[in-house]
């Protein structure tokens, strides 16, 4: 299948063979990401940031690219994270399939693409990749080290297997353990691409695609990225006009947020590989620092070194709630940092750090600014 990198993305080849935490190898790995601002003198201006799930390393424009990226109005000069003063390193996460070695890359023992035989990835992966991005790019010390979402997993991980890498954490709507909940929700997005007869174990083709999984899965996410509160006021219960209505189907879509569902999940579909949706998805769930604080994560927290932390989280936002960047900033702040919490009344639920910027941005700004 496709892998879907956009212009002006760099590279960084991993060390090979490439040691994966749950077993297995990779070989010829790479990471892809983008940069902004200059690495000054004492190279201590470096500005890590972590995406979530399906992000690129595209987080805003840049000499290379010129087009918007997906954090456009936090990243820039003069923006919340400042390009005139931090150097800002993203990158794309390792097992996706947007630059970086995935199960949709091509094996090269095989010359095939590794579909299941990908070994299985942990979010320690993932951590361990971005640190060798940041080495490579000769920081030894992070400013700061910015994680959202599955990010903000990737991030705790990178802190607890690399101490003394960075000066200072923004966990944002982040966990350091996957809950019940979403567990039970990725559970049944994976389910949905599985059941998908197209998806043949894996082995499926741009002809013979599994469309109807990737739809199901697109609308059980997007349904717990934003809040009860954001569907009510900006659809309440309005229905589609009747020219916009499949009147030969009885079950068919009637209301404007059944549309915008579909609309969304359709765009989806085919800009992402349902085989590094499954990996990516499973990381998480398997994620939690209790595994390194003797099966209590508060121990795990306990044993990350950084001099400052922000956690930031939101109100309504169900997927990664509240109390679990409440947990970080506490257990972060019982190892010794000056830790901040912050909850935000955002209504747009657990993606509200894409597109909120008026309450994000300031929380970030002000955070970074004293450092």
């Amino acid at each position: 299948m496709t892998e879907f990198i956009p212009p002006g993305t760099r590279f960084h080849d991993l060390p090979s063979p490439f040691a994966m935490k749950r077993g297995g190898e990779l070989r010829n790995a790479r990471m892809a990401y983008e940069t902004w601002g200059t690495l000054n003198a004492a190279r201590d201006n470096a500005v890590l940031v972590l995406t979530g799930l399906s992000p690129n390393a595209h987080a805003a424009k840049n000499d290379a690219n010129g087009e918007a990226g997906w954090w456009e109005d936090m990243i820039g000069p003069g923006k919340p994270i400042d390009t005139d003063r931090w150097f800002v390193i993203c990158t794309n996460s390792l097992g996706s399939c947007k630059g970086s070695t995935g199960p949709a890359s091509v094996n090269p023992e095989t010359g095939e693409r590794y579909g299941l035989a990908f070994p299985e990835l942990a979010v320690e992966d993932g951590a361990n990749a971005a640190f060798e991005v940041v080495k490579g790019l000769g920081v030894e010390t992070l400013a700061c080290v910015v994680g959202n979402s599955m990010g903000g997993m990737v991030a705790l991980a990178y802190l607890m297997l690399h101490p003394g890498s960075a000066r200072s954490h923004i966990n944002i709507s982040g966990s350091a353990r996957a809950l019940p909940f979403s567990i039970a929700i990725r559970s049944l997005q994976r389910e949905a691409i599985r059941l998908d007869p197209h998806w043949n174990h894996g082995e499926y083709t741009e002809e013979l695609y599994p469309d109807a999984g990737m739809r199901m899965a697109r609308k059980l996410g997007v349904i717990t990225y934003r809040s009860a509160l954001e569907w009510d006021g900006r659809f309440g219960r309005v229905r589609l006009d009747s020219d916009d209505r499949d009147e030969e189907d009885p079950f068919g879509l009637e209301f404007q947020v059944e549309s915008y569902l579909e609309g969304h999940a359709r765009r989806f579909v085919r800009s992402f590989d349902p085989n590094c949706y499954l990996y990516l998805s499973r990381s998480m769930d398997w994620f939690d620092l209790a595994e390194y604080g003797d099966g209590n994560v508060d121990t795990g927290l306990g044993r990350i070194r950084v001099d400052r932390a922000l956690a930031i989280g939101v109100e309504t936002d169900i997927l990664f709630p509240l109390q679990q960047q409440q947990q970080v900033a506490d257990g972060l702040r019982a190892a010794g940092a000056d830790a901040d919490f912050r909850p935000l009344p955002s209504p747009q639920g657990h993606d509200a750090f894409l597109v909120d910027i008026a309450r994000f941005g300031p929380a970030v700004r002000n955070f970074l600014s004293t450092l």
